[in-house]
């Protein structure tokens, strides 16, 4: 999941057919598993990974298993979508289709994937991205995060408070942080109210109240650099030294001052933040590959 991309197409196939194609509309973001799931994948963990996805219903349904003589010399080795007979693995939720296998079930389906191919891109994105409203899935949890907390009368109110607080960067959370850092890392602006307090760990991933609060979980940053580290399109090493996505719209960076042909090195980080750091560097930060 965390490989998928923006203008990849997806190719979904249920009861032996291909019925419906998708182009991606996001990268990447935590989600909880849904609740309509029900007992369904019990070995899967609670929270997991989510991709917004345009689907177009196919207007001839296309079952492979119809055409193995062709597909079948294609599949590759290793987590193929397909069993020899023209069934679906059960073992395989998604993976990624050879381009010579593509080709072929796009000569096979009709023009319709061909169309899609050629433009890169969904004709009508989805409104949630389309409109900026990137991730709601994510706003739905977070707010299930405050309501629990709300409801919990094991915590003082003003506790309360500012653990909600910090969920914006406000608060205790931004004080604690301005005791460890003093301005952004890539920007060098130390100006407070130019400046952001950023969770290098999110505030929904905290596994204690105490992480949401504690300032050696956080950075203190610029609005745009915050963005960047938010989503995921940049991130830090244990040294210092700047990471960024291959996703990242490398223009975009340069113009926010972000520097891409040359190494940046930011400083060193305490122990604490190396901890939380290492998180988003695992969890956060995207490691797609950028597609054709």
């Amino acid at each position: 999941m965390r490989e998928v991309a923006p203008g990849d197409l997806v190719l979904s196939f249920e009861g032996t057919f291909i019925r419906a194609i998708g182009v991606v509309q996001s990268y990447c973001y935590e989600c909880p598993k849904p609740a309509d799931f029900g007992t369904a994948g019990p070995n899967w963990e609670n929270i997991g990974w989510k991709v917004d996805v345009y689907y177009r219903d196919l207007i001839g349904r296309f079952r492979p298993a119809d055409q193995m003589a062709v597909i079948g010399p294609r599949l590759p080795a290793q987590y193929a979508p397909l069993l020899s007979d023209g069934r679906g693995k059960q073992g395989i939720y998604l993976t990624s289709i050879p381009e010579d296998l593509m080709r072929v079930l796009a000569d096979l389906i009709g023009g319709e994937v061909h169309d899609l191919m050629r433009m890169g891109i969904a004709a009508e994105p989805i409104a949630n991205y389309s409109t900026g409203a990137y991730g709601a899935g994510v706003i739905e949890w977070e707010e299930h995060l405050r309501d629990e907390i709300v409801s919990d009368m094991s915590i003082a109110q003003t506790e309360k408070e500012q653990i909600i607080m910090a969920r914006r960067g406000q608060g205790l959370f931004r004080k604690n942080v301005q005791r460890v850092e003093r301005f952004c890392r890539v920007t060098k602006v130390d100006r407070p109210e130019h400046l952001r307090a950023s969770h290098c760990k999110p505030w929904r991933d905290c596994e204690t109240n105490e992480e949401r609060l504690e300032g050696e979980n956080g950075l203190l940053l610029t609005p745009s650099i915050d963005h960047l580290f938010d989503r995921g399109f940049i991130s830090f090493e244990n040294n210092g030294d700047l990471l960024i996505s291959p996703v990242a719209h490398q223009t975009s960076l340069n113009r926010m001052h972000v520097p891409t042909a040359e190494r940046l090195n930011v400083g060193s980080f305490s122990d604490g933040q190396k901890k939380f750091l290492e998180f988003h560097r695992n969890s956060v930060f995207l490691k797609a590959t950028v597609t054709a």
